[in-house]
This record gives C-alpha cells, structure tokens and sequence, in this order.
C-alpha cells in the first residue's frame, strides 16, 4: 500500500464489518484501552485551549474528550462514515490521508497518530505519515503514536484457548514471523510493531528518543478472556481495577511492553 489510498479492505472492515464507535466501550478490554490511553495522554499533552490534530482518529472517540477537556480538536480520517460519526464531538472534521495532510506547516501544537501506524504495513508509507506529522506539528509540539504489539494476537488467542488448533496457529505464527496480518479473517490489514521498532520509527523521523509505554499491561488479556468465555461484563468489576493497577505498575519495566495489547510512542519535535 505504497499509492496514496487507503487499501479497499480496510475501508469496507471500517464500513460495513464494525462499528469502531463501540470498540472503545463495549468491552472490558476496550475500556481498558480507552482509560489508559487517556490517562498516558493527559499526563503528556499542554494545557488546554492547545490545538489538536487527530490524525486517524476514526468516529471520534478521543476527539470527543478532548474536547470536553477544552482542547481545538481536528480530525483527519479516510472512512467517510467514521468522518460523519466524528461530526458530534464538537471536533472540526475532514476526510483525508495521514500521508498527505492538508494542514500548514506548524500550525498544531499536538498531533496524535492513535490509529493510523497499525494500517500501514510498508514502512515507506508510515514514514511518510511521521513525517507529516513532524511537518505540521510546531517548533517543541507533542507526537504520540500508538502502534499494535507484535505479540497480541498470541497472549488474545493463547487466552481464548484458541491455540490448538493448527488453522491458528499457523495464522498467528505468520503474524509473528512477518509483524503482518493478511486482512483475510477477522480484522483487517494491519502491522504488528515491537516496542523497540516503534520508538526507533519515530525517533528516525526526527521526534528526539521518544518514549514507548504499554497501554493495557500484561493482564489484558485475562480480562479479555473472562468476558468472552463467560458471557458477562467485566467493564465494572475487581479484575478490571486489578489489570488496570497491573497496567500501572509495569511502566517502569521496559521488557513488560512485550505482554501489552497496545503501544503508545510520544515524542517531541525539537524546539
């Protein structure tokens, strides 16, 4: 997907196959995504009424609470339906590519990436997408780009006891192999980045040494597995509190990255 379009099955997966509005609430384990990249967020970003720019950020699930939060949102995205859901966060919207952004040189002091590294499976093209961010970003903005973790199909499908058989394993040990999904089943085309890979991309587009953090922890997938073999709602309940603590927890510790579900990289362009 080297072409400046987004690759046809992505925007059917995004269209027709979910709802991406749901994603970040309708489970214990997107909860547990929404909370975290929330709290790892306002710990980096300056003070509101600072200007945003939501590179990929979809129906706008973030665009909303920053929002709230009194930032000038602008969303950027390439699925028409996810542009037209994203007009209700009180966010100005656009349809476009992270790849070629139509905003000017300097002109936002936060650019967030929270979607679009993980559809971009050559590296050419995902350099290009930090390199426009860096571009319209100002002289000491903030970058944070997240990325999904090269071994989360393994701890989700080891925990959904999904692992005996051979069909999956052998669909989980190409992810491994290659850092790429297929996009033929389940989700769509996508890369897989290891936490060493996704501070080296970021820092090499000129962010200084960014840092990495594991958005879910290492117990996300337990709770994953809890919901989905039981049935029930864990969004409210002592083991969402205790995998979010163990989230907590595992940020001093570089080699836990391994185990999160998500990654979050946050640089700086330099002043």
């Amino acid at each position: 997907m080297t072409s400046l379009e987004v690759a046809p099955e992505i925007v059917r997966f995004y269209s027709e196959s979910v709802d991406e509005a749901d994603r970040l609430v309708a489970t214990a384990d997107g909860r547990l995504e929404m909370v975290r990249t929330q709290e790892l967020l306002r710990r980096h970003l300056p003070s509101p009424p600072a200007r945003v720019l939501d590179v990929g950020g979809g129906p706008g699930t973030h665009a909303r609470w920053l929002v709230e939060d009194g930032y000038a949102v602008h969303l950027v995205d390439p699925i028409p339906r996810h542009v037209e859901q994203a007009r209700a966060t009180g966010a100005t919207v656009e349809l476009g590519d992270a790849r070629r952004l139509t905003a000017g040189d300097g002109s936002y002091d936060v650019v967030l990436m929270l979607g679009p590294m993980y559809h971009l499976p050559e590296r050419a093209d995902r350099n290009r997408a930090l390199t426009e961010a860096r571009r319209v970003l100002r002289p000491g903005g903030l970058l944070a780009v997240a990325g999904i973790n090269r071994y989360a199909s393994l701890f989700e499908h080891a925990a959904f006891a999904h692992l005996h058989e051979e069909r999956m394993r052998e669909s989980i040990g190409t992810i491994l192999e290659t850092r790429i999904h297929d996009g033929k089943k389940a989700f769509t085309t996508a890369y897989f980045h290891s936490g060493e890979e996704l501070r080296d991309e970021v820092t090499a587009a000129g962010f200084g040494e960014a840092d990495v953090f594991g958005i879910e922890g290492p117990a996300w997938s337990q709770l994953a597995a809890a919901e989905r073999n039981t049935g029930r709602s864990f969004r409210e309940s002592g083991l969402f509190e205790s995998v979010l603590v163990a989230a907590r927890m595992a940020e001093p510790y570089p080699e836990l990255l391994a185990a999160s579900s998500h990654l979050l990289a946050v640089g700086r362009r330099p002043a």
